[in-house]
Protein backbone atom coordinates (compact mmCIF):
# COMPACT_ATOMS: atom_id res chain seq x y z
CA UNK A 1 0.00 0.00 0.00
CA UNK A 2 1.32 3.22 -0.93
CA UNK A 3 1.13 5.71 1.78
CA UNK A 4 -0.25 9.18 1.48
CA UNK A 5 1.85 12.42 0.09
CA UNK A 6 2.23 14.94 2.73
CA UNK A 7 0.54 18.15 2.19
CA UNK A 8 2.02 21.35 0.76
CA UNK A 9 1.48 24.66 2.27
CA UNK A 10 -2.02 26.40 0.59
CA UNK A 11 -4.15 23.56 1.43
CA UNK A 12 -6.78 24.71 3.95
CA UNK A 13 -5.96 21.56 5.99
CA UNK A 14 -2.42 23.39 7.61
CA UNK A 15 -4.74 26.67 8.18
CA UNK A 16 -7.47 25.07 10.43
CA UNK A 17 -7.76 23.84 13.66
CA UNK A 18 -7.10 20.09 14.38
CA UNK A 19 -9.78 18.32 16.02
CA UNK A 20 -9.43 16.51 19.80
CA UNK A 21 -9.10 12.68 19.67
CA UNK A 22 -11.59 11.15 21.54
CA UNK A 23 -9.86 8.22 23.80
CA UNK A 24 -11.54 5.19 22.84
CA UNK A 25 -10.79 5.90 19.49
CA UNK A 26 -6.89 5.70 20.39
CA UNK A 27 -7.08 1.66 20.41
CA UNK A 28 -9.79 1.06 17.56
CA UNK A 29 -7.44 -0.26 14.30
CA UNK A 30 -8.50 2.52 11.90
CA UNK A 31 -6.27 4.81 14.57
CA UNK A 32 -2.84 2.50 15.05
CA UNK A 33 -2.95 1.72 11.60
CA UNK A 34 -3.26 6.17 11.26
CA UNK A 35 -0.08 5.93 13.78
CA UNK A 36 2.01 3.04 12.14
CA UNK A 37 1.46 5.27 8.93
CA UNK A 38 2.13 8.52 10.01
CA UNK A 39 5.71 7.01 11.22
CA UNK A 40 6.32 5.44 7.52
CA UNK A 41 5.80 8.98 6.37
CA UNK A 42 7.92 10.79 8.73
CA UNK A 43 10.31 8.30 7.73
CA UNK A 44 10.46 8.25 4.78
CA UNK A 45 10.75 11.85 3.86
CA UNK A 46 12.98 11.84 5.67
CA UNK A 47 11.71 14.68 8.42
CA UNK A 48 11.64 14.55 12.77
CA UNK A 49 8.37 15.12 13.29
CA UNK A 50 5.12 14.54 11.13
CA UNK A 51 1.38 16.16 12.48
CA UNK A 52 -1.58 14.39 11.34
CA UNK A 53 -2.59 17.63 9.14
CA UNK A 54 0.25 17.11 7.16
CA UNK A 55 -1.38 14.22 5.70
CA UNK A 56 -4.24 15.77 5.27
CA UNK A 57 -6.09 14.47 8.49
CA UNK A 58 -7.09 17.21 10.73
CA UNK A 59 -6.77 15.50 14.43
CA UNK A 60 -4.74 16.44 17.31
CA UNK A 61 -1.62 13.69 16.70
CA UNK A 62 1.76 14.05 16.34
CA UNK A 63 4.44 11.76 15.84
CA UNK A 64 8.26 12.44 16.48
CA UNK A 65 12.04 11.05 16.55
CA UNK A 66 15.92 12.03 15.96
CA UNK A 67 17.93 8.85 14.77
CA UNK A 68 21.41 8.87 15.61
CA UNK A 69 22.18 8.92 12.05
CA UNK A 70 20.45 12.62 11.59
CA UNK A 71 22.94 13.51 14.08
CA UNK A 72 26.17 12.42 12.25
CA UNK A 73 25.61 15.09 9.67
CA UNK A 74 26.11 18.05 12.23
CA UNK A 75 29.71 18.81 13.80
CA UNK A 76 30.15 18.36 17.35
CA UNK A 77 29.78 22.17 17.81
CA UNK A 78 26.60 22.00 15.88
CA UNK A 79 25.01 19.65 17.96
CA UNK A 80 26.18 21.19 21.00
CA UNK A 81 24.93 24.81 19.96
CA UNK A 82 21.60 23.24 18.90
CA UNK A 83 21.33 20.81 22.25
CA UNK A 84 20.29 18.19 19.88
CA UNK A 85 20.09 14.50 21.14
CA UNK A 86 18.48 11.23 19.19
CA UNK A 87 15.43 10.23 20.94
CA UNK A 88 13.32 7.67 20.01
CA UNK A 89 9.39 7.14 18.41
CA UNK A 90 6.88 9.19 20.62
CA UNK A 91 3.57 9.81 19.98
CA UNK A 92 1.45 12.53 21.18
CA UNK A 93 -2.50 12.48 21.07
CA UNK A 94 -4.11 15.57 22.10
CA UNK A 95 -0.79 17.29 23.47
CA UNK A 96 -1.05 20.58 25.46
CA UNK A 97 2.07 22.90 25.50
CA UNK A 98 3.61 24.54 28.37
CA UNK A 99 6.57 26.14 28.22
CA UNK A 100 9.24 26.66 30.35
CA UNK A 101 11.18 29.73 31.30
CA UNK A 102 12.25 32.73 29.43
CA UNK A 103 15.38 31.40 27.30
CA UNK A 104 15.29 30.80 23.59
CA UNK A 105 17.37 29.90 20.38
CA UNK A 106 17.12 30.84 17.09
CA UNK A 107 18.19 28.24 14.60
CA UNK A 108 17.04 27.37 10.88
CA UNK A 109 13.54 25.79 10.60
CA UNK A 110 12.36 23.39 7.66
CA UNK A 111 9.00 21.92 7.58
CA UNK A 112 7.87 18.85 4.97
CA UNK A 113 4.99 20.97 4.20
CA UNK A 114 7.05 23.79 2.95
CA UNK A 115 9.46 22.01 1.07
CA UNK A 116 12.50 23.13 -0.36
CA UNK A 117 12.74 26.38 2.50
CA UNK A 118 13.94 27.29 5.53
CA UNK A 119 14.22 30.26 7.69
CA UNK A 120 15.26 31.29 10.90
CA UNK A 121 12.76 30.80 13.74
CA UNK A 122 13.11 31.71 17.23
CA UNK A 123 11.58 28.95 19.67
CA UNK A 124 11.70 28.53 23.15
CA UNK A 125 14.15 26.25 24.66
CA UNK A 126 12.49 24.17 27.47
CA UNK A 127 9.06 22.96 27.10
CA UNK A 128 6.69 20.42 28.69
CA UNK A 129 4.26 18.77 26.47
CA UNK A 130 1.65 16.40 28.39
CA UNK A 131 -1.26 14.64 26.47
CA UNK A 132 -1.97 10.79 25.62
CA UNK A 133 0.72 8.30 24.45
CA UNK A 134 -0.57 5.83 21.74
CA UNK A 135 -1.66 2.97 24.25
CA UNK A 136 -4.13 5.81 25.56
CA UNK A 137 -1.55 6.06 28.71
CA UNK A 138 -1.07 9.86 30.45
CA UNK A 139 2.32 10.64 29.54
CA UNK A 140 4.07 13.89 30.33
CA UNK A 141 8.01 14.87 28.12
CA UNK A 142 9.84 18.23 29.52
CA UNK A 143 12.60 18.93 27.53
CA UNK A 144 14.76 21.14 26.36
CA UNK A 145 17.19 22.17 23.15
CA UNK A 146 16.21 20.41 19.58
CA UNK A 147 13.39 18.05 20.75
CA UNK A 148 11.53 21.25 22.40
CA UNK A 149 12.19 22.89 18.63
CA UNK A 150 10.57 19.64 17.00
CA UNK A 151 7.63 19.68 19.80
CA UNK A 152 6.64 23.16 19.40
CA UNK A 153 6.85 22.93 15.68
CA UNK A 154 4.61 19.67 15.16
CA UNK A 155 2.35 21.29 17.90
CA UNK A 156 2.30 24.26 16.00
CA UNK A 157 0.81 22.46 13.20
CA UNK A 158 -2.22 21.04 14.62
CA UNK A 159 -3.04 24.68 15.95
CA UNK A 160 -3.38 25.62 12.22
CA UNK A 161 0.15 27.39 12.36
CA UNK A 162 3.58 27.22 10.10
CA UNK A 163 7.13 28.47 11.15
CA UNK A 164 6.81 30.52 8.24
CA UNK A 165 4.79 32.76 10.53
CA UNK A 166 7.02 32.86 13.30
CA UNK A 167 9.98 33.27 11.30
CA UNK A 168 12.27 36.20 10.87
CA UNK A 169 11.56 37.05 7.32
CA UNK A 170 14.34 38.38 5.96
CA UNK A 171 16.04 34.83 6.19
CA UNK A 172 13.54 32.92 4.34
CA UNK A 173 15.53 31.32 2.01
CA UNK A 174 15.89 27.71 -0.30
CA UNK A 175 17.66 25.14 1.30
CA UNK A 176 20.23 24.95 -1.26
CA UNK A 177 20.95 28.96 -0.79
CA UNK A 178 20.74 28.04 2.50
CA UNK A 179 24.28 25.68 2.49
CA UNK A 180 25.29 27.82 -0.07
CA UNK A 181 25.11 30.94 1.88
CA UNK A 182 25.32 30.08 5.76
CA UNK A 183 26.88 26.88 5.67
CA UNK A 184 29.30 27.36 7.07
CA UNK A 185 28.41 30.53 9.82
CA UNK A 186 27.10 30.44 13.00
CA UNK A 187 23.44 32.01 13.46
CA UNK A 188 25.48 34.91 15.08
CA UNK A 189 27.18 35.70 12.21
CA UNK A 190 23.87 35.27 10.01
CA UNK A 191 21.73 37.08 12.13
CA UNK A 192 24.32 40.26 12.00
CA UNK A 193 25.01 39.35 7.94
CA UNK A 194 21.04 39.77 7.32
CA UNK A 195 20.66 42.98 9.52
CA UNK A 196 17.91 41.02 11.93
CA UNK A 197 17.40 41.58 15.64
CA UNK A 198 19.11 39.24 17.68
Amino acid sequence: MSLPSIVQIGAPVLRGAAHDVAPERILTQEFQDLVKTMIDVMRQAPGVGLAAPQIGIPLRLIVLEDREEFLTRLSPDELRDRERVPFSTRVFVNPVLTLVGDETAVFFEGCLSVSGYMALVERRLEVEVSGLDEHANRQTWRVRGWPARILQHEIDHIGGTLYIDRMKTRSFTTVEQAKEHYGDKSVTEIVRSLKLES
